[in-house]
C-alpha cells in the first residue's frame, strides 16, 4: 500500500512517542473516531483496545462530552489562573473532593499526569522544608515503576529497566525497594515488605515521601500486586513520619474495578495524582490532591506558597469536559461494565498461558496483559500492520501484549481484541 503524502511528511519531520526520526515507526493515519472504533484515512475501521493510552473510558466522540466542550468554547477556552478563577475549575475541584476520600481536601489542577507527579513531589518536599526539615528531600519507591517523563517523575521510575537510564547523572538519587511480588492477599508473606521496611527504617530521616502506583504498575511492566502491600506501606509511612503519594494516573476512575485503586486496600494516601481518564480522553489535564496535614506543613513557615503554576493551569475547556466526564461515569453502571470486561478478559486470555511463547496472563479490572517469554523488538517492523489487518488497535511493548479498552465496549468487540491477540501469538511464533 502506497504511503499517503501525510504519512510521508510525518515520517520525515515528526517525532512520535519513544521513536527515532532517523528510523521512523510504522504509522496509521486516523481520520475520525466514534465509540470504540478508529476510522483510518484509507477507510478501514479498527477496534481500539488501548483507550488512547487508557484515557477514553467513555469511547470516542461522545455526545455529552462534545456538547460540554462546545458550550464552554462559546464562553471561553482559556483564561489565566493567576489572580482569576472560573466555574469549571471550581466545579471540577468540588467533584474531585466529593468522589475521593474525605481527607483529600485540596486540589491543584495541572497540565498532564507527569506534571501532577512533579507537583506531588514539590508538595512533599515543601511540606518538610517549611517545617525546618530541609534534609527530607528524597523519595522511596519500588522497582518496575513508571511516573512520567519529566525530570522529577523520571527520577522515581525504575533506574535499571526504565526508559531514562541515559539521564542518570542528572537525576536526583532516590531509593528503590524490590517490586511487590504478592498478587493476592491470601498469599501475603512478610518477606514481601522486608527490604522496603529496612530502607524506610534506615533512611526515614531524609525521606520526604514514598511514591507508588497502587495495585497496578503501568508502563514499567504492567505488573499487578496485592492490596496488603499498600496497607503495610501506609503503616510504615505513619510509623516513620514519611508522606505517602499514590500515582493513580493510570488506575483512577474505575480501571481496576474500584473508583480508585487505593480503595481496595482500605487506606488513603497523603497526596493523590490523577490524570489520563480525567477528561475522558478529550484533552490533557491532571490533578494533584492532598490532605490537611500536607497543606498545613507547606504553610508552616507562614508563607505556604506552593511553587508551581503552569500557563494552562485549570484550563476552563479541559475542566468543563472533565466535570462532564466524571458526571457521565458516576451516572453510568461502570462497576458492572468493568466487572464484565474483567470476566471476559479472564475467560478469553487465560487459555493463552498454555502457548509456548507466553510467560503469564494477568487480569485486573478492565486491564488484560499477556506477557511473552521474549521481547517484541524484532517484531515491530511487521507487527503494527499485522495488528491493523486483524481489525483492531493494540500497541505491544517490551515483552507485553495488553489491552485496556473503553468501558463501553461490548462483548463482541472485546472478543475481536482477545482473539486478535491469539492470532498475534501464532504469527510471532511462526516468524521467530
Amino acid at each position: 500500500m502506497k504511503k499517503s503524502t501525510n504519512l510521508e511528511f510525518d515520517a520525515a519531520h515528526i517525532w512520535h512517542p519513544y521513536t527515532s526520526v532517523a528510523h521512523p515507526p510504522v504509522l496509521h493515519e486516523v481520520d475520525s473516531a466514534s465509540g470504540v472504533r478508529l476510522t483510518l484515512a484509507d477507510g478501514r475501521q479498527i477496534v481500539d483496545g488501548m483507550s488512547s493510552w487508557w484515557s477514553t473510558i467513555h469511547g470516542y466522540n461522545h455526545p455529552r462530552l462534545n456538547q460540554a466542550a462546545r458550550e464552554q468554547l462559546d464562553k471561553m477556552s482559556h483564561v489565566m489562573f493567576g489572580g482569576l478563577t472560573h466555574e469549571p475549575a471550581i466545579n471540577l475541584a468540588k467533584r474531585l473532593i466529593e468522589i475521593t476520600d474525605d481527607s483529600l481536601q485540596y486540589v491543584f489542577l495541572a497540565d498532564s499526569g507527569s506534571v501532577s507527579v512533579e507537583v506531588a513531589i514539590k508538595m512533599a518536599i515543601q511540606h518538610w522544608f517549611a517545617q525546618g526539615n530541609t534534609h527530607k528531600q528524597r523519595l522511596l519507591t519500588v522497582r518496575n515503576g513508571y511516573h512520567g517523563d519529566t525530570f522529577g517523575a523520571m527520577s522515581a521510575c525504575d533506574p535499571v529497566n526504565g526508559m531514562h537510564s541515559m539521564f542518570d547523572n542528572v537525576l536526583p538519587k532516590h531509593l528503590f525497594a524490590p517490586a511487590p511480588e504478592c498478587q493476592r492477599d491470601e498469599d501475603w508473606q512478610d518477606t514481601d515488605i522486608a527490604e522496603f521496611r529496612s530502607l524506610i527504617d534506615e533512611h526515614h530521616h531524609e525521606l520526604a515521601a514514598v511514591i507508588l502506583e497502587p495495585l497496578v504498575q503501568g508502563a514499567g511492566g504492567m505488573r499487578m500486586y496485592c492490596p496488603e502491600y499498600l496497607r503495610q506501606v501506609r503503616a510504615l509511612c505513619d510509623q516513620y513520619g514519611v508522606l505517602l503519594i499514590f500515582d493513580e494516573i493510570a488506575t483512577g476512575f474505575g480501571r481496576t474495578g474500584s473508583l480508585f485503586a487505593y480503595q481496595q486496600a482500605g487506606i488513603v494516601p497523603d497526596i493523590l495524582c490523577l490524570g489520563k481518564a480525567l477528561t475522558g480522553g478529550y484533552m490533557t489535564l491532571a490533578a494533584t490532591l492532598c490532605n490537611q496535614k500536607v497543606a498545613d506543613g507547606i504553610a508552616a513557615d507562614g508563607n505556604g506558597v506552593l511553587m508551581h503554576g503552569p500557563t494552562f493551569m485549570a484550563n476552563p475547556l479541559a475542566c468543563r469536559v472533565a466535570v462532564e466526564s466524571i458526571d457521565l461515569l458516576m451516572e453510568s453502571d461502570w462497576q458492572n461494565n468493568v466487572a464484565n470486561i474483567a470476566q471476559q478478559l479472564e475467560a478469553e486470555l487465560r487459555p493463552y498461558e498454555q502457548h509456548e511463547i507466553v510467560k503469564e496472563v494477568r487480569v485486573k479490572g478492565a486491564i488484560g496483559v499477556v506477557e511473552l517469554n521474549q521481547p517484541l523488538d524484532d517484531c515491530m517492523d511487521w507487527l503494527p500492520e499485522f495488528i491493523v489487518e486483524q481489525g483492531v488497535w493494540i500497541r505491544p511493548f517490551r515483552t507485553m501484549i495488553y489491552i485496556m479498552p473503553p468501558y463501553i465496549i461490548n462483548e463482541t468487540d472485546l472478543r475481536l481484541l482477545t482473539s486478535a491477540i491469539g492470532r498475534m501469538l501464532v504469527e510471532i511464533k511462526r516468524r521467530s
